[in-house]
């Protein structure tokens, strides 16, 4: 058969997604002489099939690549975005049965005191690809603050608004609804620093009540209940990653 070029990787590229190490760490191991392909050291940029090649790092066996789950959980109030937490507080890992948790990780965070929204996943590219500022994907939520803010006050925080000396991005924001003294927000973010909603909120004398992220960017709640989660359907996820 000939050689088909398209299984061909990297072979930094291949102990990468094996999980086993970050392409720089596996890089430096190929230049120290502790990588081999089919029983010779490897050399820095050579290219193999996973599939047929025999790879061994430090004499080992690279790991069977895992297959990607990405799964979408509705955050309760009171679980904190980790895998685990030294002061026995609740993880949104302790959600999710404990047969799938292997490899899994949050994919950035929602405050304990937030609800809605959060992926977790063991693929390294989805959570660059969600984390990065560069990519400035969307996240949606469903705020309750105290107050009705006017107007003006509206268009200052759509415009962006210092925080940590630092202007925020522009920001989608329109009223939904006024009941009793409050008023519900609907916010879309292109990014996401520490407890940003809050704290804009609050400088501007109208404290959240209430804060539910209810999408990642294409990727929506739809109904899923409070404290359930799903597994996304590998095109649902992909699109994210091919999403402009």
């Amino acid at each position: 058969n000939s050689l088909d070029i398209m299984s061909l990787s990297r072979l930094q590229k291949i102990i990468s997604d094996s999980g086993l190490l970050s392409r720089r760490k596996a890089d430096l191991l190929i230049k120290q002489g502790r990588v081999t392909l089919n029983g010779r050291k490897a050399i820095t940029g050579e290219k193999a099939d996973p599939s047929s090649d025999h790879i061994l790092v430090d004499g080992r066996e690279l790991p069977k690549k895992l297959t990607n789950k990405v799964f979408l959980l509705n955050k309760p109030y009171g679980f904190i975005s980790s895998c685990q937490d030294n002061y026995g507080r609740k993880t949104i890992l302790s959600l999710i049965p404990s047969d799938l948790r292997i490899g899994i990780h949050p994919v950035g965070r929602l405050d304990s005191d937030s609800r809605g929204a959060i992926l977790l996943t063991n693929n390294g590219d989805l959570t660059l690809r969600l984390t990065h500022p560069k990519y400035s994907h969307t996240k949606t939520y469903l705020v309750w603050v105290s107050g009705k803010p006017t107007q003006s006050t509206l268009d200052d925080w759509r415009e962006g608004v210092l925080l940590d000396n630092r202007l925020t991005m522009p920001a989608n924001i329109k009223v939904m609804d006024t009941i009793n003294q409050k008023t519900l927000l609907k916010v879309i973010l292109k990014e996401g620093r520490n407890r940003q909603i809050r704290r804009i909120a609050s400088l501007f004398g109208h404290p959240v009540k209430d804060l539910q992220r209810i999408a990642i960017s294409n990727i929506k709640l739809n109904g899923l209940q409070e404290g359930k989660w799903c597994e996304l359907k590998t095109k649902e996820w992909t699109s994210i990653i091919n999403y402009k």
